[in-house]
């Protein structure tokens, strides 16, 4: 006997496969990431082809067969129009989306995690945002993101002394496991300035309507931005 399985999920990728099919990762709401393939998608008379696709927030059924799950039917709920309209805010999806496919590889339900995607994905889609918001958005979700997998750096002490954080000579350390004082800095560390420290603390307490109100100055942004991405790649190597 076939069984159905019904939830919903956010299109994080999609590829073609074969003739018409294509094969789609969703980040779903009682599976986690999973992979499905929808048969012929890609023809105009497709069932399918109006429910599911890039970005969209779909209510999606399938069934489990021995290699792989089989799309039997889609429903859109939000196509996050905002998000695939703007070449910017498509990027920041996409690398939004490559965090959560480098990371999340098992299946298995993630309310946290949803919830995030789900808050951010909207913020992304609601508005024109500024590049500093822009930027913003993506430094909360990949933040939070690693903190829910078990992954928060230190960012209230130093993470090598435990001793008290000064205003100045603040250093970033992504082996050392977060920020660090000035005598336990070591060759791999990335200064910084009290701004991350600030940034971050806000980021962590999920205080999303205070930090989107800072005028974060272009060299501070930059500074988030390089340990945003160096975090990343120590994580791709270590995690």
């Amino acid at each position: 006997m076939t069984t159905y399985y019904r939830t919903k999920g956010f299109v994080l990728k999609k590829k073609e496969h074969g003739e018409a099919d294509r094969i789609f990762t969703i980040f779903s709401e009682d599976f986690g990431r999973v992979e499905i393939r929808a048969r012929a998608v890609r023809k105009i008379i497709s069932k399918l082809r109006g429910g599911i696709d890039g970005v969209y927030f779909s209510e999606i059924e399938f069934i489990q067969g021995k290699n792989y799950k089989t799309l039997t039917d889609a429903e859109a709920l939000d196509k996050f129009k905002g998000i695939p309209q703007n070449p910017k805010n498509l990027a920041v999806f996409n690398k939004i989306a490559e965090v959560l496919d480098s990371f999340v590889k098992g299946e298995e339900k993630d309310e946290k995690i949803f919830k995030l995607l789900k808050e951010t994905l909207r913020r992304l889609n609601n508005s024109e945002p500024s590049p500093e918001i822009r930027s913003l958005t993506y430094s909360y979700f990949f933040w939070n993101f690693f903190s829910e997998l078990g992954y928060m750096p230190e960012v209230n002490k130093c993470a090598k002394c435990d001793g008290k954080l000064m205003p100045y000579n603040l250093y970033f350390s992504s082996s050392g496991g977060g920020i660090i004082c000035k005598q336990c800095a070591v060759k791999d560390c990335k200064k910084i300035n009290s701004d991350i420290v600030k940034i971050l603390r806000l980021i962590f307490k999920r205080e999303w309507q205070i930090l989107s109100r800072l005028k974060v100055e272009a060299f501070s942004q930059n500074l988030l931005d390089q340990i945003t991405d160096n975090y990343y790649l120590y994580m791709q190597n270590h995690a």
